[in-house]
């Protein structure tokens, strides 16, 4: 199933009009899949930014035109030397920020079309390497040809280019298996529910027991609690004055606060404006 595929599962068993995702997931991958309800969809630009974590099974020996195994196979290289040790030097060039170069096979656009609807056409784009970051790149088991990595990456990141890039740098070739995104950001895969565990939900009528509050993935931003005066502000988006403690937030908060009412109901997200010095209401949840 696609991640639209999932969203269009949930609208239907919901009755809730407007849901979205957050990350796409590839077809041949699992896991955590985060889906925004209601309002919350206007926060899913927020959760982009936290990192994600995949479990990811690499086979060496065969690199396909996909990168993973749904592909052709396009070059088959002898992997029976190629060693534990060996993997593990071939991974100290890929943790940090690297450059990768997105897969043929993505739905990356080239001219507005897809680059996969190109490549199925018999059509290979030149495409530009990107910067993305590992934060963290470990070797779990090692049984030939058979790597098992855990990766935590930033936005943007393809663990299928990965996967051919170490075999690239082996020499033998390789391909992404499978994958498991088991976390992103706060969710975690433990902590999921299937949508065969929601459809159940959705028949007894307490779905809504598994929603998290919008606000769950603005953690990151610096939080405030507003007088009456800026609540009702906020409710027509006009300017706040804000103190000089909300100008010395940290992080994403340099750029954004969260507004909350005196009785801690979560009113909005406010956006810094740089030359003026004031916070406009940038995202309003009341």
């Amino acid at each position: 199933m696609t991640s639209f595929g999932v969203v269009a599962r949930v609208k239907r068993l919901t009755g809730e009009r407007h849901v979205g995702h957050a990350g796409t997931l590839d077809p041949n991958a699992t896991g955590v899949l985060p889906v925004f309800l209601g309002k919350a969809t206007r926060v899913v630009e927020f959760l982009m930014e936290n990192h994600k974590t995949y479990c990811a099974d690499i086979e060496l020996g065969k690199a396909t035109d996909t990168y993973d195994a749904s592909g052709k196979v396009v070059y088959q290289g002898d992997a029976s030397k190629i060693t534990k040790n060996k993997v593990e030097q071939a991974l100290t060039a890929f943790r940090g920020e690297i450059e990768q170069v997105p897969p043929m096979y993505s739905a990356l656009k080239y001219q507005g079309q897809p680059l996969y609807r190109l490549a199925r056409a018999g059509t290979n784009i030149e495409r530009k390497s990107r910067a993305v970051k590992i934060y963290r790149l470990e070797l779990i088991s090692w049984h030939q040809p058979l790597v098992v990595l855990e990766v935590e990456c930033s936005k943007g990141t393809y663990i299928r280019s990965l996967a051919n890039d170490l075999g690239e740098a082996l020499g033998c070739g390789a391909h992404l298996k499978s994958l498991i995104r088991t976390s992103y950001g706060l969710f975690n895969v433990k902590e999921a529910i299937s949508l065969e565990q929601l459809e159940e939900a959705c028949k007894r009528g307490d779905w809504q027991k598994h929603l998290y509050p919008t606000d769950s993935v603005l953690q990151d931003i610096n939080r405030i609690t507003v007088n009456e005066g800026e609540e009702a502000a906020i409710k027509t988006g006009s300017l706040l004055n804000k103190t000089e403690n909300a100008y010395n937030s940290q992080g994403i908060g340099e750029k954004y606060l969260r507004a909350y009412s005196q009785g801690g109901r979560f009113l909005a997200i406010l956006a810094r404006d740089k030359e003026r010095g004031d916070w406009r209401p940038k995202k309003v949840f009341i």
